[in-house]
């Protein structure tokens, strides 16, 4: 019986590619009494491996909590792998506003000890008790009001890039951080205010509202379906947002803009940005905001520290990794000394600026031409290796590189190896290589941009 991925993220990216089908990304979730956990776990994933469902999805006692890609002709066998299940029939499956068919490339269900890790311990506090769910409309109505409170109960580094106008934005890196901050922080408006909270997909906010209401606050109101399940209401019933920015996201994109609003800083040099980038040195992985002149500049990295070990060979690079200290810093959410412009907490309710109005997904709003693929990357020389498959490709020529991991990354190709050897031109059959500013993977595909 297979309970494990047994391709890599890659070879998932160039099945995909090669399958050339639709997939729909969507999240969902639901507090449930699951009586044995590892069970639930391993049924739904021989259900849903079955159908190519991929994902990252956390099971407990508590309930289920899923970020998912789907094939979309698989869409209703998927949900009915779900209706076996009481507790899930009808469940609201929020589809993402902007669509990748390479948000996820494995499936992975875990078993936690809670699907939103709380941090209370507490037996009388029933979670099903939750507060009033509001659609888009109701939520602004109620916004308006001036007897009410609304609470983002995301991270900093969410409500960084995108929140609701007047919201109060707790600058905590868990969930579980911001329960207790808020909870005194209100204590004198249990009884006359409405608290209003959202969070991006509404699992954090239910189990926020259930909180508050088991702390003794009378007006508890909720998000139906978070920010995800706002937007997509916005955009089919034309509702006004109040939300400004982009929604974060926990898949590769980083980020779904909701409004053209940019109301957060590259934390390198000030700009008005809201693009999230991971530090490129492996030793880091530090997650925060830089802007596309930074990029090219610190090469993906989130300070010259970083950017010198990225240029040693790799063995230094390991070497420096190893270590408990230094593990510990992988995966920061934005917190660093070296970041001069981050802030959290008290954020801006006004824009900075406005995005530039073309199409989200920059691979769909050029105009270019597949001409091959990746082969091989050389860490120490920052060279590319590539196969050329179609067309002809130059010195001059403007490409962009796009895959799951690297993104869209558009670059002028100023010095060409055809072969082995430096020369102008490449044709059909070619393996070509050149210097790029950033790492390839093998599922990149590379373009040549017709003006």
């Amino acid at each position: 019986m297979q309970l494990y991925n047994t391709l890599s993220a890659e070879e998932r990216a160039q099945l995909i590619d090669e399958a050339g089908k639709e997939r729909l990304t969507l999240s969902f979730y639901a507090y449930a009494k699951i009586e044995d956990p590892k069970k639930f776990r391993d049924d739904l994933f021989i259900a849903w491996n079955a159908l190519d469902a991929l994902g990252r999805i956390y099971v407990a006692h508590e309930g289920i909590n899923a970020q998912m890609s789907v094939p979309a002709d698989q869409f209703e066998a998927f949900r009915n792998t779900l209706e076996v299940y009481d507790f899930m029939k009808g469940i609201r499956l929020n589809v993402a506003v902007e669509q990748d068919d390479h948000s996820f490339l494995k499936l992975t269900i875990k078993v936690r000890h809670k699907i939103v890790a709380d941090g209370l311990n507490d037996e009388t506090f029933d979670v099903t008790n939750k507060g009033i769910h509001l659609k888009a409309k109701e939520f602004n109505e109620l916004l308006e009001d001036p007897n009410t409170i609304v609470v983002d109960f995301r991270n900093h580094y969410e409500s960084e890039v995108g929140h609701f106008e007047g919201a109060i934005t707790p600058d905590v890196e868990t969930f579980r951080e911001s329960l207790p901050i808020i909870n005194e922080q209100l204590q004198d408006y249990k009884e006359d205010k409405n608290l209003l909270m959202y969070c991006t997909g509404g699992i954090r906010c239910e189990k926020a509202s259930a909180y508050f209401k088991h702390q003794g606050f009378k007006n508890v109101f909720q998000l139906e379906g978070g920010i995800i399940e706002y937007a997509r209401q916005v955009k089919e019933e034309g509702v006004e947002s109040k939300f400004l920015g982009k929604n974060f996201v926990f898949d590769h994109r980083l980020g779904e803009r909701i409004t053209d609003d940019v109301v957060s800083q590259c934390h390198q040099c000030g700009k008005p940005c809201d693009n999230h980038t991971n530090c490129a040195n492996d030793g880091c992985h530090l997650l925060f905001i830089q802007c596309d002149d930074c990029k090219a500049v610190m090469e993906n990295c989130c300070s010259t520290e970083c950017l010198e070990i990225t240029h040693l060979p790799l063995e230094e690079q390991v070497k420096i990794r190893k270590g408990v200290q230094v593990g510990n810093k992988v995966f920061r959410k934005g917190k660093s000394d070296a970041l001069t412009f981050k802030k959290s907490g008290e954020l801006p309710h006004k824009p900075l600026a406005k995005a530039e109005t073309k199409n989200i997904r920059q691979k769909m709003a050029v105009k270019k031409v597949l001409v091959g693929k990746a082969e091989h990357y050389y860490t120490k020389s920052k060279i590319a290796q590539f196969l050329i498959e179609n067309k002809e490709l130059s010195v001059g020529d403007k490409v962009l590189i796009s895959g799951p991991t690297t993104g869209d990354q558009e670059f002028t190709i100023t010095e060409l190896y055809v072969n082995g050897s430096a020369c102008e031109n490449s044709k059909i059959g070619d393996q070509i290589t050149f210097e790029l500013p950033f790492r390839v993977r093998l599922s990149d595909k590379l373009y040549k941009i017709v003006e």
